[in-house]
């Protein structure tokens, strides 16, 4: 009878098939105690906390002139959310966003996108070089008039503003 077809522990072998183990088990471990981190940090299954904040409309030059509105919204929370939609009864016909982009060195152009992500942690300030909210006014506003606002958010869902009407250059107080 031969044994050269049969299987024999040798050192060599426990050895390999040690090791071959050991990588899985040290990997996640390590990816145990990062998410251990994660959750003690409070970020683990911690939703978007959104607040709009300095909100701020220019005041138009003439009636029916299409004019913009700005807003800050900073997110606390522990996961991105998206800005999708901004009605406002103070409007006329329907609000987008926008953002504005350089054609070459001395020209803009205004280009309409679909939402807008705020980081979780992170804040997004909108700003007539960059997002903005254009909306035609439905009626003559003065600076100082506020007009109210609903951002509705993917995650967050409606969340109400007002925006002080100012001159264009001119900030919320």
């Amino acid at each position: 009878m031969t044994t050269t077809g049969l299987w024999r522990p040798t050192r060599r072998r426990l050895t390999d098939t040690l090791l071959a183990a050991l990588v899985p088990v040290a990997v996640c471990g390590v990816a145990l105690g990062g998410l251990t981190g994660w959750a003690g940090a409070g970020k683990a299954g911690s939703p978007a906390r959104i607040t709009v904040s300095n909100g701020r409309v220019f005041l138009p030059f003439s009636d029916g002139v299409q004019t913009a509105a700005f807003f800050d919204i900073v997110n606390r929370g522990g996961a991105d959310d998206r800005l999708v939609e901004v009605t406002s009864s103070g409007a006329d016909g329907e609000i987008d966003l926008s953002r504005h982009r350089m054609a070459g060195t001395t020209a803009a152009y205004r280009e309409s996108v679909g939402s807008a992500t705020v980081r979780a942690g992170g804040d997004l300030s909108m700003s007539p070089q960059g997002l903005d909210v254009p909306l035609r006014p439905r009626a003559r506003w003065q600076a100082g008039d506020l007009v109210s606002f609903t951002l509705r958010f993917e995650h967050s869902g409606e969340v109400k503003a007002r925006a002080v009407v100012v001159r264009p250059g001119g900030r919320a107080a």
